[in-house]
């Protein structure tokens, strides 16, 4: 029953000729990109110059997304220069200053996604790889697969002649605090899970809709602190930390587990393709109905331009921009309302 059940929405779907989603373009939009540091990492209380680097930072990576899609530039080709930037910033838990395992060393995911074409790649526990969100993209474009990880992984990093680091180069000192303290709570309390829950949070994202309407998504992490090697989260599954289709494209943040569970990253989308809804409609239903509080949030922006931005932790580290003149950076605010339109 299954099975009829998945295809019988798709056949009314199609035999009704509905539109892809009940909103309209933006007038005069012609592109539109959001980017994510992570969600749940850091207190409103954190000291102002804190917050300003973050908010520096992203509004760098912005600043770089929105000047390749005025000048034209391909959706992939966008995603995966703004991650790359953010892969560079020790600021953020993904290429330098990705956080420890247990073992005291690095693994990182990546993935990304073309939504004209379905096509897509990603890597999991890569260790030498200074970006892997271009290894990520090689192995959609030069391998028949989509996920390579580990050994595998590194192996093929070794053939696509990308850009390769010793595995302490992506080490911070911040970091390594942050993992002795998980590892002393660990062995004074016997929990596995620290209680400060942003040691479980991080990874950075990209999602656009550029001039020829073609949606891209890409994210990177380096995982949760003190994670037992060789974890994989959600980041490299396609569907659960990243996705894209003709509805809309999709990164996430958060617990990856939960977000695994759910698919969230096809989830927005699934409903946006079954259900009719918006695109604000179907993120916020995600973040704030399926998922648990503090588990995280997500950015995504579906083919008219309209971008979301729910999350339901204490801040997610985010910016957003079109053509139309929008030029946002934010780390806290209020997403209730976005349920409503």
């Amino acid at each position: 029953m299954r099975s009829v059940a998945v295809v019988l929405p798709l056949f009314a779907f199609l035999l009704c000729g509905c539109e892809l989603a009940p909103e309209s373009p933006q007038s005069n939009l012609t592109w539109a990109i959001a980017v994510h540091g992570g969600a749940g990492t850091i207190d409103r209380d954190a000291p102002r110059a804190r917050l300003q680097a973050y908010e520096e930072a992203l509004t760098r990576a912005l600043v770089k997304g929105r000047s390749m899609l005025a000048d034209g530039a391909a959706a992939l080709d966008v995603c995966e220069a703004v991650v790359r930037m953010l892969e560079d910033d020790p600021l953020f838990n993904a290429g330098k200053g990705a956080v420890f395992n247990e073992r005291g060393e690095h693994e990182l995911d990546a993935s990304i996604m073309d939504g004209s074409t379905m096509r897509c790649g990603a890597v999991a526990g890569v260790r030498t790889v200074r970006h892997p969100i271009s290894l990520a993209r090689k192995v959609m474009t030069e391998t028949r697969h989509v996920l390579l990880a580990a050994a595998g992984a590194e192996q093929f990093a070794d053939a696509a002649g990308v850009e390769r680091v010793a595995n302490d180069w992506f080490d911070t000192e911040r970091r390594r605090r942050a993992l002795q303290e998980v590892l002393g709570e660990r062995e004074r309390t016997g929990l596995l899970a620290p209680r400060d829950r942003r040691h479980d949070y991080g990874t950075v994202g990209c999602v656009v809709r550029d001039r020829e309407g073609r949606l891209a998504a890409a994210t990177s992490t380096g995982g949760m602190t003190a994670k037992k090697w060789g974890r994989v989260g959600d980041t490299p599954i396609v569907g659960a930390g990243c996705y894209a289709d003709a509805f809309a494209a999709v990164s996430c943040t958060g617990t990856g587990e939960e977000f695994i569970r759910h698919g969230v990253a096809r989830a927005v989308t699934a409903r946006m393709q079954y259900g009719g809804q918006s695109l604000a409609r179907a993120a916020h239903g995600v973040v704030h109905g399926v998922l648990r509080p503090n588990d995280g949030g997500l950015i995504a922006v579906d083919r008219f331009g309209n971008i979301a931005t729910p999350f339901n932790t204490s801040g997610m580290y985010r910016a957003q921009a079109n053509s139309s003149g929008l030029f946002e950076v934010a780390i806290f605010g209020d997403e209730s309302a976005e349920g409503g339109r």
